[in-house]
């Protein structure tokens, strides 16, 4: 697994590494690295009680449709569970899978047609979390230091990221992340994942837990 990234200064507390917390370390870094993601993620054993909704996902971004399919068929045949099969929408193509380990991923791309062969290229990764109230989440991340990237009122909230960070934090609505993921919104227990930064241990509004990177 790839070490935490620490490329932030002691002023800038935004997102640097992303744990996932699993019951099975063994089966899970065999799951992540079929998947191809492995070098994005950090994997921590734990037993801790996880029901239902973890109120999160983690947001595959790559080109294109054939791309799409190659992530989410390496996923698939390397133990996830489908959520919502690949397809086409008004705003690209894309599916939903959950890892053997319960994390969900969302699989995307913007674009509808291939303009060339499928590849292995990631273009950006988001951790998407669900909180009740986006504008008192964003406040309390930019009271921690973030920097707002975009910012849709009270639905959508996402943080810029620096050059070093292998994934991009963002804030949505619980009910609606569950809705868009397929998911009941109900859960309770540990969220299962730990947010490495400069300026944990700290928990957000929601529970959130972050630990200080490195």
């Amino acid at each position: 697994m790839v070490m935490a990234i620490t490329g932030s200064t002691a002023s800038d507390t935004s997102l640097a590494s992303v744990t996932v917390e699993v019951a099975d370390l063994d089966a899970a870094r065999r799951f992540y690295t079929g998947f191809g993601v492995d070098a994005y993620i950090l994997l921590r054993a734990s037993e801790a009680d996880s029901t239902g909704f973890r109120g999160f996902t983690l947001g595959l971004t790559v080109s294109q449709p054939a791309t799409v399919d190659s992530f989410f068929g390496a996923a698939v045949d390397a133990g996830a569970t489908v959520l919502k099969p690949a397809a086409k929408s008004l705003w690209g193509y894309g599916g939903v899978v959950r890892a053997p380990d319960g994390t969900i991923w969302k699989i995307a791309t913007s674009a509808k047609k291939d303009t060339g062969p499928a590849t292995r290229e990631i273009d950006e990764i988001v951790l998407l979390l669900g909180v009740e109230d986006v504008k008192a989440s964003k406040q309390f991340y930019v009271g921690r230091g973030l920097t707002v990237g975009k910012s849709f009122g009270g639905k959508y909230a996402e943080f810029t990221s620096g050059e070093s960070s292998p994934v991009k934090l963002a804030l949505y609505k619980r009910r609606g992340l569950a809705k868009d993921l397929g998911v009941p919104v109900d859960g309770s227990g540990s969220h299962r994942i730990v947010i490495g930064g400069v300026g944990g241990p700290f928990a957000d509004l929601d529970g959130f837990a972050w630990e200080a990177a490195g």
